[in-house]
């Protein structure tokens, strides 16, 4: 996954376009992983490790020397095939995936101060790549304006263009969207722009 300048340029001109019809302001983070899960390959290894000397206590007449000398090999050699970010993402479960990108996704709207607009309107756009995970996080100020089940369906194209790798196409749909649901609650105002057009990338 890359976005390339054309594609940050685009989001960043839908940004601008979309606040100038609200005074919510909107922000877009896009994440390549959430978490590196670090410690799967070795919990994984260790389970392949713990499993290796029954088949070969029953199918073997190695000694228990030889035993163990193959555990410390499957170890290490399942450690290093895990370690390979592909694999070891395909064997984190899809709860913890999804926990450490919903988490990435909170620390991203307090980061970049989405929660500190003065009228409590900002919008928090996040993607986090590895995950396939997309939310739309609104501040306290835009409850009860706009429901849940609007929220989701403004976030429906992002969600079909991430699983097709079009990942600008995505946000620039989704700031859009973002834009029509605000423009009647929060209605441009005297107050300019607050937070950055801008999408982060980390």
């Amino acid at each position: 996954m890359r976005l390339t300048k054309a594609d940050l340029d685009r989001i960043v001109d839908a940004i601008g376009r979309a606040e100038r019809r609200t005074s919510g302001e909107i922000v877009c983070a896009l994440a390549r992983r959430s978490s590196d899960y670090a410690y799967v390959p070795p919990l994984w290894a260790a389970f392949f490790a713990l499993v290796t000397p029954w088949p070969l206590a029953v199918l073997t007449d190695l000694s228990a020397r030889a035993i163990y000398a193959a555990q410390l090999a499957v170890f290490v050699v399942s450690a290093l095939i895990i370690f390979w970010p592909p694999i070891r993402l395909l064997l984190t479960p899809r709860l913890v995936k999804r926990r450490r990108a919903e988490r990435a996704a909170i620390e991203q709207f307090f980061t970049r101060g989405v929660g500190g607009t003065r009228g409590r309107t900002g919008v928090l756009i996040f993607v986090s790549f590895a995950e396939r995970y997309a939310r739309i996080i609104a501040d306290e100020g835009l409850n009860g304006k706009i429901s849940n089940d609007q929220w989701k369906i403004a976030l429906e194209p992002l969600l079909a263009c991430l699983g097709e790798e079009r990942c600008a196409d995505g946000f620039v749909a989704a700031i859009d969207e973002c834009a029509r649901l605000l423009a009647p609650v929060a209605p441009p105002g005297p107050d300019g722009d607050e937070l950055p057009d801008r999408i982060y990338v980390s």
